[in-house]
């Protein structure tokens, strides 16, 4: 197979926003979101094969044996993973593949060797970000808190990224991504 579209990793504390990111950048022609894997429980209307694969812990690490996965860790007690076959599959059908994954998925393919173009979201601060946290409604004071002091922690690395862009307002952010993705493609020689 020959890869005709770039891999974008787009990647962030939790609660940037790259979901809804990703589902601005989607309505641009020929980006699509990879659906990646994880052990975690589905959130309310979330579906199987659409948002995520969810997979049971057992058979999550069996495709992990069987080198499934382009990368993969454990976040908040969940494994993610970026299933290797269907990624690679949307690349040679469309023109940007948004992968989604947290800031240790994004060093390991940079680890590997893996070609992508990688965008760090950046909250406008901490407390929008604990607001942004709070109103998915999920998550108890206590993880809410985990997931800030793990935002420190992420932001500290976004130095390693190709691009750095602070999710203020939605539609600016979403262009700006889309202006990167689009400058890149014209680097590379693609349409």
């Amino acid at each position: 197979m020959t890869a005709r579209g770039i891999l974008v990793v787009l990647s962030g504390p939790s609660g940037v926003g790259k979901t809804v990111v990703s589902e601005g950048l989607q309505q641009k022609a020929g980006f699509v979101r990879a659906i990646t894997a994880t052990t975690r429980t589905p959130r309310a209307g979330e579906q199987d094969g659409v948002d995520y694969l969810f997979l049971d812990r057992a058979r999550f690490e069996q495709r992990v044996e069987e080198g499934g996965f382009l990368e993969h860790a454990e976040v908040h007690g969940n494994l993610y993973g970026s299933p290797r076959d269907g990624i690679e599959q949307q690349l040679v059908q469309t023109r940007a593949v948004l992968l989604l994954i947290d800031v240790q998925g994004a060093r390991k393919l940079r680890q590997d060797g893996v070609d992508t173009l990688q965008i760090f979201l950046e909250p406008p601060g901490l407390e929008e970000l604990r607001r942004r946290i709070e109103m998915r409604g999920v998550e108890n004071e206590e993880m809410v808190d985990l997931r800030l002091r793990n935002a420190l922690s992420e932001m500290e690395q976004k130095d390693g990224y190709d691009h750095c862009v602070v999710n203020e307002v939605l539609d600016d952010t979403v262009e700006e991504v889309a202006s990167i993705i689009e400058e890149e493609l014209t680097r590379r020689g693609e349409n």
